[in-house]
């Protein structure tokens, strides 16, 4: 029997080392049977023997054998005249079996079998692919970058499955070309006609959880926990970790000895400033933990509206802020408190003006901006440029100028 191909068919299906055996014996099965059921009509019939290792396929077709004149079902029966073409020795009420070859089904009819094998074998191996990814969300993965685009950069791994890292995924001072090697986190998974979609990240707090757990044992075996983790991409981020070993320091144990175990982290994350932060229940503590590296005179807390107003000394309130205000955007995202900083009264200069007394000149929704990122009086405004505070606030330029002018008006 002439297998017309199938030799190199399944050779090829065995490539998909994903694909189980029986699976894929199982579909092979369902096209042919398929094939015979457009033939004759039903398969029920017929036996369908495969052999993947050297591309053999036998197919057996049973009838019962009629008295001439009286098949009523060609599917089912045969007529006596015609069984003894098949075996002479074949009488009424035997079964004819007749070996069916796959020439007899025409050569379109074996072309379109081998394409919709082809398909559904890629369906397979496609669900495959999209169920090892969705239980890998929140895991890293490594790849190569193939292809970089304006948007998102196409990564492959080590298998050669497509994974896309958007823009919007990226460190800012992430730069790739092809051929580069990446780690990022699987973000998540998604089924689109019919084709896996899978995102990778490395902006998400779980990279940064993930880079901790490699780097540092104590997380990893669970004696460390990490409670929260907030960033700022390429910028800052802070990390709450708690210690279920009185005998350990969970700050002490993720920073390392002069910092051997951060500074891979940091390294990978193109330098961002990681602060990380002994965990408490007490609410007070904690957000002077997570205002760090500012030191605060004082801090009055109102657990009912989650709001905290924080006291420190002039030259304290930039570190509390932070560049482009990020380190007290984390902190309230950290602590889950809307954080507002103020200047320490009695070490406020007494030549300064509060702002709320500017309120006939400077409209109270841009008081309400500048009190926002801690300048609360006139000079802490001036101490900072026309683009520092554009940057900081929601304010126009010219609205920022036009308020340095009020203000520089009333020392001149």
């Amino acid at each position: 029997m002439s297998n017309i191909n199938l030799i190199d068919s399944f050779q090829e299906f065995k490539q998909f080392k994903n694909i189980d055996r029986p699976t894929m014996m199982s579909v092979l099965e369902d096209v042919f049977r398929s094939m015979l059921r457009r033939k004759y009509g039903t398969d029920e019939n017929c036996d369908v023997i495969l052999n993947t290792e050297n591309g053999d396929l036998e197919i057996w077709r049973t009838r019962k054998v009629m008295e001439d004149g009286f098949s009523e079902d060609d599917a089912l029966e045969v007529e006596l005249a015609e069984a003894k073409l098949i075996d002479p020795d074949l009488e009424v009420g035997d079964d004819a079996i007749e070996q069916i070859t796959l020439e007899s089904f025409g050569r379109r009819a074996i072309l379109a079998a081998r394409q919709t094998l082809v398909s559904r074998i890629m369906e397979l191996e496609k669900d495959d692919i999209y169920k090892k990814y969705k239980d890998r969300v929140g895991e890293i993965v490594v790849g190569e970058v193939y292809q970089v685009w304006k948007k998102e950069i196409l990564v492959l791994d080590e298998e050669g499955n497509e994974l896309l890292l958007p823009k919007i995924e990226q460190i800012p001072a992430d730069f790739y070309k092809k051929g580069d090697s990446i780690r990022a986190v699987v973000l998540k998974v998604e089924m689109i006609n019919n084709n896996p979609k899978i995102i990778i990240s490395r902006t998400a707090p779980a990279f940064l959880q993930r880079l901790f757990e490699l780097e540092v044992p104590e997380i990893f075996d669970g004696l460390i926990s990490i409670k929260k983790i907030v960033r700022e991409p390429g910028e800052r981020a802070k990390v709450a970790v708690e210690s279920f070993d009185d005998r350990i320091d969970p700050v002490g144990a993720c920073v390392g000895m002069k910092g051997s175990r951060i500074h891979g982290i940091v390294r990978e994350l193109r330098n961002e400033n990681i602060d990380v932060i002994n965990y408490t229940n007490n609410a007070s503590l904690y957000i002077t933990r997570a205002l760090s590296p500012a030191k605060i005179t004082s801090i009055k807390i109102n657990d009912d509206k989650k709001h905290a107003s924080v006291y420190l000394k002039p030259d304290q309130v930039s570190l509390a802020i932070g560049k482009g205000g990020h380190n007290i955007k984390l902190a309230g995202k950290l602590t889950g408190y809307d954080i507002d900083v103020f200047r320490d009264a009695e070490d406020a200069d007494e030549e300064d003006v509060d702002l709320e007394e500017f309120s006939d000149e400077i409209d109270s929704w841009v008081i309400d901006e500048l009190k926002a990122i801690g300048c609360d009086s006139a000079k802490s405004v001036l101490a900072l440029s026309v683009s520092e505070l554009v940057k900081r606030t929601d304010l126009e330029e010219e609205t920022v100028k036009e308020v340095l002018q009020i203000l520089r008006s009333e020392f001149e």
